[in-house]
C-alpha cells in the first residue's frame, strides 16, 4: 500500500459502479419535499470519485461544470479518458484531498458529492474536507453525503474488524489479491463456528459472512480492508459538518424520509412528538438500525412557504422512466406498504405515454380527482421508486445531446468486447444514466450502425462468436447454435419491446 494513499486501498481497483444520487438533478425532488429550493447548477466537485462513471455521466449529461479528484492515478486516468471522450470540460486530478482542496483554481460550488468516502478516512483528511466545505461550497450549495452509520454498524463491525485483522496480518502481499480475501473470509467462518456464544449474541454475523462470498473482491477490498474505517451516529457527523455552516436537509432518496415507510403507528407518534430535527434523525436511526445513511445536507438552507413551495414544484418537468405494468403499487424502504391505487393510477394513466410532462399542467388535469399537494407526493413516491425523474430544460439538453451521443458511442464501441465492464449510458434529457445490460448493449450497436432489423440477431450471434463468449440461460452455458440463436430472439423481442422505446425518450437515440 503506498503512501500517497494516506491507508486507503489503492493499489486494487474500485468497481465501475454508478450512484444517482451524486446527480444534481435527483436532489431537487426530495430538497421539495423537505421543503427547499435546489441551487442553479453551475460548479459541482466529487471528492473520491472511483473509476468516475458517476462523475463522467453527470458531467456529460448535466449542466454544471465538474471538478473532482481521486488520488489513485488508475481512477483519474480511466476518468480522464472517458471526460476527453465525451468533451464534458470536467477538471480530474488525481491528488490527495490536502492536495486538491489548497488548489487555486477550483471556484465556488453548488453541490459536492462524497459518496462512501467518510467513513474510510482519517480524521485529518475529514477536518480537511469539512474547511474545504466551509470554503468552497457556497451559500445555498447542497452536500451529498453517505457513510456508514451507527448503530446499525454496531453488530457487524466484529466480522470487518476480524477480516481486516486477518488480511493486514496473516496474508501475503506477494499473494494474489483474491486469494487473499478468500483465505481471509475462510478464516473468518472457522472462527466463527467456534465462538457459539459470539453467535448466539449476533446471529446475524454468519449470513451476513455468507453474503461477501457473493461480493466482487475488489468490493470487498475497499468497503471492509481499508486502514481507515469508522461508522458513525448522525450527531457525530452533525458535529463534523456545523464547523462548515451546513444544517441537514433530508435524504437522498423521499423514501429514507416517508414515515409510512419507516414507522409503525405507533413509532410514527413517537416520532412526531420530536420537534427537534436533528435529534429525531438519531432516533429514527435507533428505531430502523440504521446502516447507512445518504444525506443531502445544505449551506444556509431557507425553507420555502407554501406558495414558493407549490410554484418549484408547477414548475418543474418529470419523466416516467418505468413502463406501466412493471410499476408495482408497493413502496420499500425499512418497511413495505400498499400504495393508494386511487391516487397513484390517475398519475400514471397521464405518465404512461413516457412523454415529458409539466407537473404544473399535470396538476391541473387532475384537480377534480386529487388535490395539489397528492399529485406531488405521489411523484415524490414514484421518484423514490426510481421509476421517475426531473428532466432538464430544452436548452439543457442540446446542450448536452452531443457530448452524450460521444460518451455513449464509445461505450457502445468498446463493449464489443465483454471484458468491457461498463453497463450504463447517458441521457440529456434527465442528465443521468441508463443501465444496459451486454447484449441489449450489441443490439443497440446494430441500431446504431443501421443494420437491416431483420439481421440483428445474426448481428449479436457474430459478435458472441467473435469475442469467443458463453451464453447463458438460466444460469446453464448454451452450446448448440440454435439453442444461441432462440435465446438471442428471446432477448432481442425484449429489447425491442422494453428497452428501445425508453432509449428514445431518454433522448439516447
Amino acid at each position: 500500500m503506498s503512501n500517497w494513499s494516506e491507508g486507503y486501498t489503492s493499489d486494487i481497483n474500485y468497481t465501475f459502479g454508478y450512484y444517482s444520487e451524486l446527480n444534481p438533478n435527483n436532489m431537487i425532488i426530495p430538497l421539495l419535499m423537505a421543503g427547499f429550493k435546489a441551487p442553479e447548477m453551475l460548479n459541482a466537485c466529487e471528492l473520491g470519485f472511483g473509476q468516475g462513471i458517476s462523475l463522467n455521466i453527470h458531467a456529460t449529461g448535466g449542466q454544471a461544470k465538474w471538478y473532482a479528484t481521486d488520488f489513485n492515478p488508475s481512477h483519474a486516468n480511466f476518468a480522464q479518458q472517458l471526460s476527453q471522450i465525451a468533451n464534458n470540460g470536467a477538471l480530474i486530478a488525481d491528488q490527495g484531498f490536502k492536495e486538491f482542496c489548497q488548489r487555486d483554481d477550483l471556484p465556488e460550488f453548488d453541490f459536492i458529492g462524497l459518496h462512501g468516502i467518510w467513513s474510510w478516512i482519517s480524521d485529518e483528511n475529514r477536518q480537511i474536507i469539512v474547511d474545504f466545505l466551509q470554503r468552497k461550497l457556497k451559500v445555498g450549495g447542497v452536500l451529498y453525503i453517505s457513510y456508514n452509520t451507527l448503530p446499525g454498524w454496531s453488530a457487524p463491525s466484529p466480522l470487518r474488524h476480524l477480516l481486516s485483522q486477518y488480511h493486514s496480518t496473516m496474508t501475503s502481499a506477494s499473494s494474489d489479491y483474491r486469494q487473499n480475501i478468500q483465505q481471509s473470509i475462510d478464516f473468518v467462518e472457522k472462527i466463527f463456528q467456534q465462538s457459539p456464544q459470539l453467535i448466539e449474541s449476533s446471529p446475524h454475523l454468519l449470513p451476513r459472512l455468507q453474503g461477501l462470498k457473493e461480493k466482487e473482491p475488489n468490493y470487498i477490498v475497499h468497503e471492509y480492508l481499508n486502514q481507515d474505517w469508522q461508522p458513525m451516529y448522525f450527531s457525530d457527523i452533525q458535529k463534523w459538518l456545523e464547523q462548515a455552516k451546513l444544517s441537514f436537509a433530508c435524504s437522498s432518496n423521499y423514501l429514507d424520509d416517508f414515515d409510512m415507510c419507516l414507522y409503525s403507528s405507533e413509532q410514527q407518534q413517537l416520532m412526531s412528538s420530536f420537534n427537534h430535527t436533528n435529534f429525531a434523525q438519531t432516533v429514527k436511526d435507533f428505531i430502523v438500525n440504521k446502516q447507512f445513511r445518504r444525506d443531502f445536507w445544505i449551506k444556509g438552507g431557507v425553507k420555502l412557504n407554501g406558495y414558493q413551495k407549490r410554484q418549484a414544484w408547477r414548475k418543474l418537468d418529470v419523466l416516467l422512466l418505468t413502463s406501466r405494468h412493471n410499476i408495482e403499487m408497493k413502496a420499500s424502504a425499512h418497511l413495505t406498504i400498499d400504495l393508494n391505487a386511487d391516487l397513484f393510477n390517475p398519475i400514471l394513466d397521464k405518465l404512461q405515454d413516457h412523454k415529458v410532462h409539466n407537473v404544473g399542467k399535470l396538476a391541473d388535469s387532475l384537480k377534480k380527482r386529487l388535490s395539489e399537494y397528492d399529485v406531488f407526493a405521489a411523484l415524490a413516491v414514484l421518484s423514490g421508486k426510481g421509476h421517475l425523474s426531473a428532466v432538464q430544460s430544452n436548452a439543457q439538453i442540446k446542450a448536452a445531446r452531443p457530448r452524450c451521443d460521444a460518451f455513449n458511442r464509445y461505450i457502445l464501441e468498446q463493449s464489443r468486447s465483454p471484458e468491457f465492464t461498463v453497463d450504463y449510458l447517458v441521457s440529456p434529457v434527465i442528465g443521468a444514466a441508463y443501465r444496459i445490460k451486454l447484449l441489449d448493449r450489441w443490439f443497440l450497436l446494430a441500431y446504431i450502425e443501421q443494420v437491416p432489423q431483420e439481421n440483428w440477431v445474426t448481428f449479436v450471434f457474430n459478435l458472441l462468436k467473435e469475442s469467443n463468449a458463453t451464453l447463458n440461460k438460466n444460469d446453464q452455458p448454451l452450446h448448440n447454435d440454435e439453442d444461441i440463436t432462440t435465446y438471442l430472439t428471446e432477448i432481442y423481442d425484449n429489447f425491442c419491446q422494453n428497452h428501445l422505446p425508453m432509449l428514445k425518450h431518454l433522448g439516447i437515440i
